[in-house]
């Protein structure tokens, strides 16, 4: 070590790595960064990293020192990787910046060095794990069923809808969170089924294989250029996985109204079947023709009925608002004339 190395104050690497992704996964500067360290620390004894490193012949030593302490490991030239326990050494990080702003030390080099970085979608294994704990330890949770947790899908979706539609983007986030809720909770009760049991990690296999082969135009040899190529992709290969004899298989019946029959108008329309709607009685077979009008036309009935009715709730409190102002105008009026009462009042 010459004297400009004796007279450096070093340098120090904050190693952080994600808990999202196996242990042992780290980049190659990472790998690069430990193996020349003169030293090597953890304060965490049990970081799940720390098996790999020695394995792969690094020497960690099981310390937490301060600000201060570490400084001084640094002088002369020295460099100390730091692995990060989950928190991110937010104590050692804050001496060190006091100690720099300060002013009266020569501060080591401070990198830091991400080891790993989370995939997209990773945070779903935090959402899983969350509900694993929710699920063995709150009083609510652990008693819940799927026949319990139904009318909560519903109300979801329908919440989810609203957001969509009224372009509110933090609500649409929120909102897509819950939906999410409901399939991961779905799942972990799931688990626990004696004779059937299936994971989420189930419920994601079975979708992506769905995904696969409805997408051949994707993912095989297949080729579509416009959405109803796409479309007649999906419904030739759907129709092989399901072997159903009828167009209104698999059509769920307990949706609202508008919906299901503009659902029943869809897959006769794309199955080329000519079905007139029943005529009867009652302003059910009439809604039932504007359903199939509406489907035949590219509305969403249901959305179509939704946005009239928004437009009639603004049209109430339109009226409302007046009926309320008339009201106070007249409460005015009274208290008014108790406190000026006319002669004849007053003879009275």
């Amino acid at each position: 070590m010459n004297a400009t190395s004796f007279d450096s104050p070093g340098r120090i690497v904050l190693l952080t790595t994600s808990h999202r992704v196996a242990p042992g996964l780290l980049s190659w500067p990472a790998w690069q960064a430990l193996h020349a360290a003169d030293r090597v620390l953890c304060a965490d004894g049990a970081h799940p990293q720390l098996p790999y490193l020695r394995e792969a012949g690094i020497s960690v030593e099981e310390t937490a020192p301060t600000a201060e302490e570490l400084v001084d490991v640094c002088a002369g030239g020295r460099t100390v990787v730091v692995v990060a326990t989950g928190e991110g050494e937010p104590a050692l990080t804050d001496g060190l910046a006091r100690l720099a702003g300060g002013g009266r030390l020569r501060m080591p080099e401070l990198e830091l060095l991400p080891a790993s970085y989370d995939l997209p979608g990773a945070r779903l294994l935090d959402l899983v794990q969350v509900m694993d704990r929710i699920r063995a330890e709150c009083p609510w949770s652990s008693r819940q069923t799927h026949q319990g947790l139904a009318k909560y899908g519903i109300e979801e979706a329908y919440e989810l809808v609203e957001a969509i539609e009224d372009g509110d983007r933090d609500e649409l986030r929120e909102e897509l969170g819950d939906v999410l809720l409901q399939v991961v909770f779905h799942a972990r009760i799931a688990e626990e089924d004696p004779d059937a049991p299936f994971s989420i990690d189930d419920v994601a296999a079975t979708i992506v294989a769905k995904l696969i082969h409805r997408h051949p135009h994707v993912f095989g040899e297949e080729t579509a250029s416009t959405p109803e190529e796409v479309k007649e992709h999906w419904l030739r290969t759907k129709a092989q996985e399901k072997q159903r004899t009828s167009v209104t298989e698999g059509i769920p019946l307990h949706q609202p109204g508008l919906a299901l029959a503009a659902k029943l108008a869809s897959r006769v329309r794309t199955a080329g079947l000519d079905v007139p709607p029943p005529l009867g009685p009652g302003i059910g077979y009439e809604l039932l023709t504007l359903a199939i009008r509406a489907e035949a036309e590219g509305v969403d009935p249901e959305a179509a009925l939704r946005a009239a009715a928004r437009a009639y709730r603004d049209a109430i409190r339109a009226a409302e608002g007046v009926a309320s102002e008339a009201l106070r105008e007249v409460g005015a009026d009274h208290q008014d004339a108790e406190a000026h009462p006319t002669v004849d009042t007053v003879e009275e």
